[in-house]
């Protein structure tokens, strides 16, 4: 059977009525999430259509690779039986079933019918149905035979002709166009004449079919045009013949994809097909839930049937080119080798160039900065990996200069968002109306200077990676509006009243105790716990010894770069007094000291007067905070300078009347920044 007559194939009869109704029969006998009927269409093939709690769907899967309970047999005359799904856990039916909770298939042939077909029940319980549960499903499969030979009325067969004449409108537009994604606007005002929807998606799927080309269009136009990963195994969708989904919030894969953020809540979906294979799909979808049924899927398939046509020809046109581009370069390859020669030594000049200026950039934003073997690193990149893979929201927290940025980096690459933006924001750096435009964005006119309409990092993280720095100086008001994206994923720019979506990953990050700031009325509980849902803790430098000397000599590598005479390396007595400090500004004063004393040194070793450093007796262990007992150590010269700080704000903001705009000033911050700094100390 080839791929056109495959594809036209479709279960007679039941509708989604009937189909409900067989499925309470069978909850009424034994415990089931699924029915269905799988039905023989050739020595080859063999059709199986499933009703489950998520909707409706059906695959073409070969004789080879159905599951043995639901191949018919070619007299009809096979009995009842139930199986496992576990002799072909990849098979493309047994992954759609165990999707629905189905754990194993009890069926039963169903005589009379116009070709061999079993009734089928998929159970949810393991263990083997009772004889007189099987006798009861047997009954219920002999009942299925008038749904099965069901003929429509006169009616609906004139209302069918007429949806599909409908979908036939599209062939002329489609024969004047060489790209398909240009088609998508008139092929939804067509569409929606033989089969109503809101939203139309058309989606072509990569050659190992991971990924997808997603082209969206309602009534405001096209909405989104990502590339985003499929999530459904390639044996799946080579075998799909088309699915209704009844209420996209409820279902396991669907839930979190563009859909549901645009809005749709059912859809019914058919493919594309080129000589046998699916290239793509159409799906129409409903913003009410429960909207489509099997009579709706022949006039989905005939608009598909359509595109596939204009892809085929779309191809052919583009190989067309690409062998007009090879033909002219053959002929023109003679006369430019000579050019080529002479360019040779310039490409190679700008090559290195390009890969100097990769490495100052990955220097720049950290990208090899996970190093480091010790026991306590290597448990973060362990925790970092685990929660790599998912869309979960991730907290990082630590002290300030732990590498909490280079752990976000590391998640964002070792995520399926690989591919997309990571954008970072600093809550900290900026003032709170600035913050709040940097995060929503803005429309025009929302505040003095918006002169034009501006997206805000939310919207350029789409597909990507979210990373908010100091989470726990956000202001009040962009709390409150940040826990929105958090629950509901979506927001509005400063002015604006139009609600977007956002799909951005959340990482977030402190060296505040968030909890003690919860108790002040600084930081709201709710958004804690929102971003709280998978922390971890960066250990401060002084905890993961072993990995100072490994780290000192990769910023070395890097420092060296950008000096005309690099250090010769760093003395032992150095190494020593690298190993003994404290680092209370951790990694990030490791690298400035070692920058600072790679300078010093002008080429030599570095020794311990480059570094400056007040190492402590190696004999003595950095203090313990958890005990009381005992004399108190002497402060610190961090607890000093703190204590400095502490008074000149305090002197400011007397001398300014607690006037904090005026004391800011006096101390040349900015407005926020005093208020980062009065939390810091707890000054009310």
């Amino acid at each position: 059977m080839n791929a056109v007559a495959i594809a036209s194939v479709m279960m007679p009869g039941p509708s989604r009525v009937e189909l409900a109704r067989l499925r309470d029969e069978a909850r009424a006998v034994v415990r089931s999430v699924a029915v269905g009927f799988a039905r023989r269409l050739d020595d080859d093939h063999v059709s199986v259509l499933c009703s489950h709690a998520n909707g409706i769907s059906e695959q073409i899967v070969g004789t080879a690779d159905a599951p043995e309970a639901l191949l018919p047999a070619a007299d009809g005359r096979r009995g009842v039986g139930a199986a496992d799904l576990c002799a072909n856990p990849e098979g493309a039916v047994e992954w759609q079933l165990r999707l629905t909770g189905v754990t194993q298939i009890a069926s039963v042939d169903v005589p009379s019918s116009s070709e061999p077909t079993r009734f089928w029940i998929g159970l949810a319980d393991a263990a083997p149905p009772a004889p007189d549960t099987l006798a009861a499903i047997e009954t219920i499969g002999r009942r299925s035979l008038p749904i099965l030979n069901r003929a429509p009325s006169a009616e609906e067969s004139v209302e069918h002709l007429l949806r599909l004449e409908a979908a036939a409108a599209l062939l002329p537009t489609l024969g004047q166009v060489l790209d398909v994604g240009d088609v998508i606007e008139h092929l939804s005002i067509v569409a929606r004449r033989a089969l109503p929807h809101d939203l139309l998606f058309l989606r072509f799927f990569g050659d190992d079919l991971s990924k997808i080309v997603l082209f969206a269009r309602n009534a405001r136009g096209v909405d989104i045009d990502p590339v985003l990963p499929h999530l459904y195994p390639p044996a799946l969708t080579r075998t799909w013949n088309f699915d209704i989904i009844d209420d996209l919030a409820c279902h396991p894969l669907e839930r979190d994809r563009p859909p549901l953020w645009m809005g749709a809540r059912s859809s019914i979906r058919v493919p594309i097909k080129l000589d046998d294979r699916v290239v793509g799909g159409i799906a129409f979808m409903s913003f009410e839930p429960h909207t489509y049924a099997i009579d709706d899927v022949e006039v989905g398939r005939r608009l598909a049937d359509h595109l596939a046509v204009a892809v085929s020809r779309q191809r052919l046109v583009e190989q067309a080119r690409q062998n007009e581009t090879l033909s002219v370069r053959a002929t023109k390859s003679a006369a430019l080798v000579k050019r080529d020669d002479e360019a040779t030594p310039r490409a190679s000049t700008l090559e290195l160039r390009v890969k100097s200026l990769a490495e100052e950039l990955d220097a720049g934003t950290g990208y090899r900065r996970v190093v480091g073997d010790s026991p306590q690193w290597r448990g973060v990149l362990r925790q970092a990996m685990q929660v790599a893979s998912t869309d979960t929201t991730s907290l990082l927290l630590g002290e300030s200069g732990t590498g909490k940025e280079v752990i976000a980096r590391f998640l964002h690459r070792a995520s399926p968002r690989a591919a997309g933006p990571f954008v970072a924001l600093n809550c900290a750096a900026l003032p709170e109306q600035l913050l709040e435009a940097e995060l929503f964005g803005y429309e025009r006119g929302a505040f003095t200077g918006a002169t034009q309409s501006k997206p805000g990092q939310l919207e350029q993280a789409a597909g990507g990676t979210l990373f908010l720095d100091e989470v726990g100086e956000m202001s009040p008001s962009a709390q409150a509006k940040f826990l929105r994206v958090l629950q509901e994923r979506e927001f509005q720019r400063l002015g604006g009243t139009r609600v977007l979506r956002t799909d951005a990953r959340i990482v977030a990050a402190t060296n505040r105790d968030l909890r003690r700031a919860i108790a002040q009325g600084h930081f709201r509980e709710d958004l804690f716990y929102r971003l709280n849902v998978f922390a971890i803790r960066l250990p401060p430098l002084r905890d993961r010894r072993d990995d100072i000397l490994v780290l000192a000599e990769a910023f070395l590598a890097d420092i060296a770069r950008g000096l005309g005479c690099p250090p010769a390396g760093i003395s032992r007595d150095a190494r020593r007094m690298l190993i003994d400090y404290s680092w209370p500004g951790n990694v990030r004063e490791l690298r400035n000291s070692l920058e600072r004393a790679a300078i010093l040194c002008d080429g030599g070793l570095i020794t311990t007067d480059h570094l400056s450093l007040c190492p402590l007796p190696a004999a003595v262990a950095p203090p313990d905070t958890t005990k009381r007992a005992g004399p108190a150590s002497p402060p610190s010269s961090i607890d000093e300078l703190r204590s400095i700080e502490r008074s000149m704000i305090e002197e400011a903001l007397r001398e300014a009347r607690y006037n904090k705009s005026k004391a800011a000033k006096a101390l040349g911050l900015t407005r926020q920044q005093l208020y980062v700094r009065l939390r810091k100390h707890a000054i009310e």
